[in-house]
């Protein structure tokens, strides 16, 4: 009889982090009917960027993993039904002009399991975004052209060693925005949920009769529009209701008024009543939480990036919201991108050297000009020379803040078994100096900031004790 060989152990490092249990094509459980649906001025332009990537931790769900399955399964089809654009593909037709063509295509679907992975090494306080989290995502570094020929969303839930899971998406940028991201996610949950969501609004009446089209010179599409391989360290850095509330009265407070610090207990009624006073006496001149916390954030990185001279100019970009902001009003359900850019600019000594309120009101104003005329302008200028958005920071000297921290991330996302953890992104569209707004899970006003640096930028940002000390874990 042969003798028995003795078994080596398997070296669990080597096996990868998730593993793909299950992929499927999930379709709309209706028809559509819908018809093919123009993408506007400002749809082609993300075109080059890639697929939008954010996803959702949550706790242990409260029933099995074959059930959990079936169930996001089922209700994402009838999603699909209510929005059924994200079930297509684009088409591009003989003039040039691009649409999304509502063909019930389908929708990938990937379920995963990641057993060496848990809530504590995924999300770790004070400490980088750990590498992991990529692989919770499908579709990863997908151009969203090529919603051409492959599916405009993806979907992947992982379930975790500790028994919470992830659910993941990766959309087209091109297909929609932040606002139209989060309402698909919220559809989603409200029909695990048993609700019944409402459909957004699927006008193309924000420029859509635009006649300027963008030409690809290969049939593969662009390419992105930065270096994706250069280092990048990322963080979530959480800024506290309170220490948002002074921020802003900092921002809003007269030269004469008393300094401020963040001193528990007493900021709150301070801030409040300033702001109460700034309101009553200067009624549409505010400067708003986020436009002064953005001018923290622009001082701190920028005196961070040591190596700019202090007559260079540095410019943050603030990505809004057009749908309220051009006359007529679209829809605030306005399904697909309907954002621009703001520009800021300044010089690296003024930004460095000027206090909070100086920095907060350069901000402001950019955002209070930024209305139907300045919106009209950009599109006018677009439809000139069609072009893809220069995603990116070739210079070093720039911030491109996205995402906002007024969407319902956490709001209106309980799938049936409790509201979601925290909320991250993939590698998508990460550069030197992209930074992303979350809400707070608290749900108060405290925001989060996600921040991709340069790993010397964040090294010096990390001892920035001005910075630091409006963060919290």
């Amino acid at each position: 009889m042969a003798p028995e060989m003795a078994s080596s152990p398997i070296d669990s490092s080597s096996l990868p982090l998730v593993t793909i249990l299950s992929k499927r094509t999930v379709l709309p459980d209706s028809p559509s009917a819908m018809p093919d649906l123009k993408l506007s001025v400002s749809d082609l332009p993300m075109l080059s960027c890639h697929y939008i990537q954010k996803g959702l931790f949550f706790p242990k769900p409260n029933m099995p993993m074959t059930s959990l399955v079936s169930l996001l399964v089922s209700s994402l089809s009838r999603a699909l039904t209510i929005i059924p654009a994200f079930a297509g593909r684009f088409t591009t037709y003989p003039d040039g002009s691009i649409f999304v063509s509502c063909n019930d295509a389908g929708v990938d679907f990937y379920h995963a399991t990641a057993p060496r992975l848990s809530l504590t090494s995924l999300l770790p306080p004070s400490s980088d975004v750990p590498k992991p989290i990529n692989n919770l995502f499908p579709m990863d570094r997908t151009i969203s052209y090529q919603g051409h020929f492959r599916p405009l969303a993806a979907f992947q839930l992982t379930e975790l060693g500790d028994g919470a899971v992830f659910i993941g998406c990766a959309v087209s940028h091109a297909l929609v925005d932040g606002t139209s991201f989060w309402h698909f996610f919220n559809t989603w949950a409200e029909l695990c949920r048993g609700g019944s969501p409402n459909q957004p609004d699927f006008r193309r009446n924000y420029f859509g009769n635009s006649k300027a089209v963008l030409r690809f010179a290969s049939s593969t599409g662009p390419e992105v529009t930065f270096p994706v391989d250069a280092p990048v360290r990322e963080r979530i850095f959480h800024f506290s209701a309170d220490a948002v509330r002074l921020l802003k009265s900092k921002a809003n407070r007269s030269q004469n008024s008393p300094k401020l610090s963040l001193i528990p207990g007493q900021e709150a009624e301070i801030c409040g009543k300033q702001i109460h006073d700034l309101r009553t006496n200067t009624k549409g001149s505010e400067i708003s939480s986020f436009q002064s916390l953005s001018a923290l954030i622009w001082q701190a990185v920028t005196r961070a990036r040591k190596w700019l001279p202090g007559d260079y100019m540095t410019t943050f970009r603030m990505a809004v919201n057009c749908r309220h902001r051009i006359e007529p009003r679209v829809s605030p359900m306005y399904f697909g991108n309907a954002i621009q850019s703001t520009p800021t600019r300044a010089k690296v000594e003024e930004v460095t050297s000027k206090d909070l309120r100086w920095v907060a009101g350069l901000l402001h104003a950019s955002v209070l000009a930024h209305g139907d005329a300045a919106i009209r302008q950009v599109i006018s200028d677009w439809e000139a020379a069609p072009k893809c958005f220069p995603l990116g920071n070739p210079d070093g000297t720039v911030i491109n803040m996205g995402s906002s921290n007024r969407f319902p991330m956490y709001e209106g996302n309980d799938f049936g078994w409790g509201r979601p953890l925290a909320v991250r992104s993939g590698k998508a569209n990460k550069f030197d100096g992209k930074m992303s707004a979350f809400p707070g899970r608290e749900g108060d006003g405290s925001v989060d900031i996600e921040m991709c640096l340069a790993p010397e930028t964040m090294a010096a940002l990390l001892l920035d004790e001005e910075f630091m000390g409006f963060v919290s874990d």
